[in-house]
């Protein structure tokens, strides 16, 4: 098919994998490769349905309950982080593991404990039952309540208005965060927030690139899984920016051709949790149907990368080993018990 007259794509930049979900997913190579197959996995490593079926593939489970992992094994768990309960719960089955949590959840888990410690009430704006939101409030469950937008906020209580503070999930929308935190500050206008943005760098410039082309493109296709907080926001913000269409789809083969109806200009961008062939996958599929004009729309630039687990420098099967050994009062042969200090 020959391209058709002012048909183009405008495509995002940057978009697809951050520098923690880039983490996480090598890890879990890096872990499989290292100590063999199975890795168990707490919850999807990150929330893409390619990548969870990729790394199953190489041997990776996934699970949703830490009591669903042997005794023995090595279970990591995902870019979303967990609270301290599911450490004690892996500690007590007598397993191994790998903390693959995104350094910038760590750094709000951090922030929630620093506060609880100084008897602030906490109020983490987020979204009901995501990971990322349970593992946040579990640091510090007597201090933190939830609120989920700003219609929650008319129902929020705490004990003091002069001791609050807000944190919230690192993937939500930046307005709407705004929106909440401006909602809490008129009921507590003694509110504090947080050191610095808890809303991650990734989020913020892949919904930057959006705004940016959202006047100009009449459809924009948002490449990643529904259950991934930071691609659905951004079909959100594409749609408060302009454009007439936003739809979210996890391949090429789930777009609508009818949505390309009386379109000339199709936004393209992709989800901190999407590989980038996925994004290939759909300008191939738009090019086939006329449009071959791609230009890039640039929001920022994107150097951050953070060091791998600290746990795949261990042998974590020897450390389950002599975990199992340690309940069962059986002795672990020397080979497999791992050099002191390590």
């Amino acid at each position: 098919m020959t391209a058709s007259p002012g048909r183009r794509v405008l495509l995002a930049a940057p978009r697809g994998y951050c520098a923690g979900v880039d983490r996480a997913v090598i890890a879990v190579e890096k872990a499989l490769e290292q100590y063999g197959a199975p890795i168990y996995v707490r919850h999807e490593i990150v929330h893409n349905k390619y990548v969870v079926q990729t790394l199953e593939k190489k041997g990776a489970i996934f699970v949703e309950r830490t009591a669903e992992v042997p005794e023995g094994s090595i279970v990591m768990f995902s870019a979303h982080g967990v609270a301290p309960v599911v450490h004690d719960e892996a500690a007590a089955g007598k397993l191994a593991t790998i903390d693959a949590t995104c350094p910038l959840v760590t750094k709000v888990h951090k922030e929630a404990v620093r506060f609880a410690g100084e008897d602030y009430d906490i109020l983490l704006i987020g979204h009901e039952g995501h990971e990322e939101v349970i593992g946040t409030s579990g640091e510090a469950p007597d201090h933190i309540t939830l609120v989920d937008g700003p219609k929650d906020v008319a129902k929020v209580e705490v004990r003091d208005p002069s001791r609050v503070v807000w944190l919230s999930q690192t993937t939500l929308s930046v307005d709407e965060t705004m929106e909440t935190v401006d909602a809490l500050k008129e009921k507590f206008p003694q509110l504090i927030s947080p050191p610095s943005d808890d809303i991650c760098y990734a989020t913020q410039n892949r919904q930057l690139a959006v705004k940016q082309m959202g006047e100009e493109a009449e459809l924009v296709i948002v490449v990643g899984s529904k259950n991934s907080s930071n691609s659905v926001r951004l079909v959100e913000v594409a749609k408060l920016a302009g454009s007439r269409a936003a739809y979210l789809v996890d391949f090429a083969d789930e777009i609508d051709e009818a949505w390309l109806d009386g379109v000339s200009t199709v936004g393209v961008t992709s989800g901190a949790s999407v590989p980038e062939i996925l994004v290939e996958q759909v300008l191939e599929w738009l090019s086939q149907r006329g449009f071959e004009d791609v230009e890039l729309v640039k929001a920022a630039e994107e150097s951050i990368t953070f060091s791998l687990p600290k746990e795949l420098r261990r042998d974590l099967r020897a450390e389950a080993a002599e975990l199992v050994a340690q309940r069962t009062g059986t002795t672990v042969p020397e080979a497999a018990v791992p050099p002191s200090g390590e």
